[in-house]
């Protein structure tokens, strides 16, 4: 971008709709300028910080009217943490956003002739409708700007979530209200005490530190898994956290600890040690049970999980005689939940320990119609698995945001089940894939779901049936 552009002040622009990932639209001599933290209806004035030959990007700096469809956002970290970029916008207008958000990406990047989108399914739930939040302890906290020009001394350790695209700023969180239950007690608790007790917080930029990471989960059976990631092997520290969360929180299930050395956050590759209770917590959906692990993938909001599930067995239309392969099957949810109206469901998944959690969950509900294995998609799905196995009926698949592996598209497009299930938390990759599925398939079914209150993400069911 040229040093005339950036910064440059765009008057009085009107903004018109909201584009992808949550951005609005507008106009300025014929470019289209995206402006985050705004509504459509806005009439505001934009500072541009990128700018390209077809587009600009920028923020807005002054508001001379409001859209009418603002209401007030609920949380005082709005505008900052960036986990509900969409507070600000009605319940209603979210959903449709969102609903012209698939509708838009499957005629734009699909390209393929598509039935009529059907109506979204919104969250019964709008507030503390997540099941799981990770928490970053840091010596680095997030000041505002009234905090910077004050010249005061704060205190700069911090228990939150990443300030977007500022790796080592972390939002100090007072209340989150994705996620009900013990959450906002446990984090204010184990702040408030590592605070006094001393305890360094994690340097993102040096990689040291004692404490480093927190992460929660509950279920709507009542039971919460707490994970305390640690940045040293200090064992009387350690005890001293651990122990001071088991007292605090009898109700605490599952009270595990990670020590993690690591470049990253992740834990995949690392021991998981129980202090108290269960490794696990567990999950119920029409009386199947599901456990969940440290490990596990599960669907972030529970309840609308269910209906999401639901959609997807409703698109398959099992008689009880078919064969399912459930690709990407994660902990075996889906699969399992399907498991009881079909002959048998091949479950698939790169990820051994929730693929362990995947044949618990059948064993636990009696399932006796269910195989899994794990191994990458792409290598394990091939002619010498097929053959190995009977061809499947319906194919369900619920990849990760990035989409199929277009050798699995391949695959699939080899097999030629009579129906795929395609279940997806992102519609751009999804609509991909769907256009390459097109040599032999046909969508007949769209329904998006809504997982996720006040963003901008959106989950999308599509069926799609052999050509004839």
């Amino acid at each position: 971008m040229s040093r005339k552009m950036k910064n440059k002040v765009i008057n009085n622009l009107r903004i018109e709709r909201i584009a992808a990932e949550g951005k609005c639209v507008g106009h300025h001599e014929g470019k289209v300028v995206f402006v985050q933290n705004v509504a459509p209806g806005d009439l505001v004035d934009v500072r541009i910080t990128r700018g390209k030959s077809s587009f600009m990007e920028g923020e807005a700096i002054k508001f001379h009217e409001y859209s009418k469809d603002r209401i007030e956002p609920f949380c005082s970290h709005f505008g900052t943490c960036g986990g509900c970029k969409w507070q600000h916008i009605n319940y209603d207008l979210q959903k449709t956003y969102k609903w012209q958000q698939v509708v838009d990406q499957f005629e734009r990047i699909a390209k393929v002739e598509i039935p009529e989108v059907l109506p979204i399914l919104g969250s019964s739930e709008t507030r503390y409708y997540r099941n799981k939040l990770d928490y970053t302890f840091s010596n680095n906290r997030w000041l505002t700007r009234n905090e910077i020009d004050s010249g005061e001394e704060f205190e700069r350790n911090a228990l939150g979530f990443h300030v977007p695209k500022m790796f080592d700023k972390i939002v100090d969180i007072n209340h989150c209200y994705l996620q009900g239950g013990i959450s906002n007690e446990v984090r204010n608790s184990l702040r408030d005490f590592a605070l006094d007790e001393g305890l360094t917080f994690y340097d993102l930029k040096k990689q040291k530190g004692f404490l480093r990471n927190l992460i929660i989960r509950t279920t709507t059976t009542g039971e919460s898994m707490v994970i305390v990631q640690f940045g040293e092997n200090d064992a009387s520290g350690i005890e001293k956290v651990m122990e001071f969360l088991n007292m605090k929180f009898p109700e605490i299930t599952s009270l595990l600890y990670i020590i993690n050395q690591k470049g990253n956050e992740t834990f995949n590759d690392l021991n998981v040690h129980t202090f108290s209770g269960k490794d696990y917590i567990e999950e119920e959906m029409e009386g199947l049970k599901f456990r969940i692990g440290p490990k596990s993938f599960y669907q972030t909001n529970s309840k609308q999980a269910y209906e999401l599930y639901k959609v997807a067995r409703y698109f398959a239309e099992l008689k009880g005689d078919e064969v399912v392969y459930d690709l990407y099957t994660g902990t075996g949810t889906i699969a399992n939940f399907v498991a009881k109206q079909a002959k048998q469901v091949i479950g698939i998944e790169y990820v051994e320990a929730a693929i362990a959690d995947a044949k618990l969950n059948s064993q636990v509900n009696g399932l006796e119609n269910t195989l899994f294995y794990a191994g990458d998609m792409k290598d394990l799905l091939n002619d010498e698995f097929i053959a190995d196995h009977a061809k499947p009926d319906v194919i369900i698949t619920d990849p990760p945001r990035a989409g199929m592996h277009e050798d699995v598209v391949k695959m699939l497009l080899h097999l030629e089940a009579p129906k795929i299930v395609y279940v997806s938390c992102n519609p751009a990759t999804q609509a991909r894939d769907v256009a390459l599925l097109s040599e032999k398939y046909i969508i007949d079914k769209i329904q998006p779901v809504d997982m996720f209150p006040q963003t901008f993400h959106v989950e999308n069911v599509v069926r799609l049936t052999l050509k004839k």
